[in-house]
């Protein structure tokens, strides 16, 4: 899929504002009544490419793009928007940014078309400029042959890129996306990740919230992982794999039910976390000492454990997200 095509100065992604951070964040703090949602995060995002923001549901991503994208007051702490006071230049900060939500936040009971043509003129477009700005979104996007259709009747991936194609109407230097694959089937889910990587391509900045490790493997060119309204870690995906362990053990026993023994061998071995795995014969482990792994190995073999299969590779982003927080993304937040 190609980024969208724009029409000279008044479509390209320009601010003006001389500076490598697309956003720099220092302390922010949101509560909510007698809830902490954001407890002094700290963000700086360089300008291009792809910035995810990691963890899981009540993590407090959500909270954190709002009030960069000043939906959302700032309790505490500052933050500048493509060189702009989040606080004292609201408007500025406005008239550059782009942001989808988890939802699509269009009228369902217009079409596709209605909808980019309404949007368009909203933003100062004569008639048939808006006519044709949504002839083209709708192209780029994959929609044409749903144009005519109402949006309530689309799948749940052609919302999602008529939804984001809603917020490109005027190209932003820089876009928020909310969890933009949430709810998608594999397929819409990859159509998004094109949609996000030709942006970047047109020279749109990207900050993506995200409860998905592989999305964030996939996307982000750096991560910040957030739990309990606090960045516990961030760098790029590589950076944040090798700061929990050297590798990644991986071992299939062939009998189920010789599993817990295993596990017990294992951790004592490897002086390290064992997790016991979904599939009821699988265990993991994230390695400091790759030396160790042929003696654990060793020691499940003497105690007649027979494994099915075994690799050591790098810790994915699932790993690092448990070694980091005790827990994994599927379970939410405190």
């Amino acid at each position: 899929m190609n980024p969208p095509i724009t029409d000279g100065a008044r479509l390209a992604p320009a601010d003006g504002i001389a500076t490598d951070l697309a956003i720099e964040a220092t302390g922010l703090t949101k509560t909510f009544g007698s809830t902490v949602a954001v407890d002094g995060v700290d963000l700086a995002v360089p300008r291009g490419g792809v910035y995810g923001v990691l963890g899981p549901n009540g993590a407090g991503k959500t909270t954190t793009m709002r009030m960069l994208a000043t939906l959302t007051s700032i309790d505490g702490g500052s933050a500048r928007v493509l060189g702009h006071d989040v606080a004292t230049e609201p408007d500025a900060v406005r008239s550059a940014v782009s942001l989808t939500g988890q939802f699509a936040s269009l009228d369902e009971d217009l079409t596709g078309w209605e909808n980019l043509v309404l949007l368009s003129r909203l933003y100062g477009y004569s008639r048939p400029a808006a006519r044709e700005r949504a002839d083209l979104l709708l192209q780029v996007f994959d929609l044409s042959a749903a144009a005519s259709k109402q949006v309530k009747t689309y799948s749940g991936g052609m919302r999602r890129r008529v939804d984001i194609a809603a917020g490109l109407v005027v190209t932003p230097a820089l876009m928020f996306l909310d969890e933009p694959t949430t709810g998608l089937d594999p397929r819409s889910r990859n159509q998004v990740w094109e949609i996000v990587r030709s942006l970047v391509a047109g020279g749109t900045t990207v900050l993506l919230t995200t409860q998905y490790l592989d999305e964030a493997d996939q996307l982000a060119d750096r991560v910040a992982v957030i739990d309990s309204g606090r960045v516990i870690a961030e760098g790029t995906t590589g950076q944040l794999k090798a700061s929990v362990g050297s590798g990644s053990l991986h071992v299939r026993v062939v009998e189920s039910a010789t599993r817990p023994e295993a596990a017990r061998i294992l951790r004592e071995t490897l002086r390290t976390d064992v997790i016991e795995e979904p599939d009821p014969a699988a265990l993991t482990s994230i390695v400091d000492d790759t030396a160790a792994v042929a003696r654990g190995l060793t020691a499940l073999h003497e105690a007649g454990i027979e494994i099915g299969t075994y690799a050591l590779g790098q810790p994915s982003l699932d790993e690092v997200f448990l070694a980091l927080t005790g827990r994994p993304t599927d379970q939410e937040a405190s």
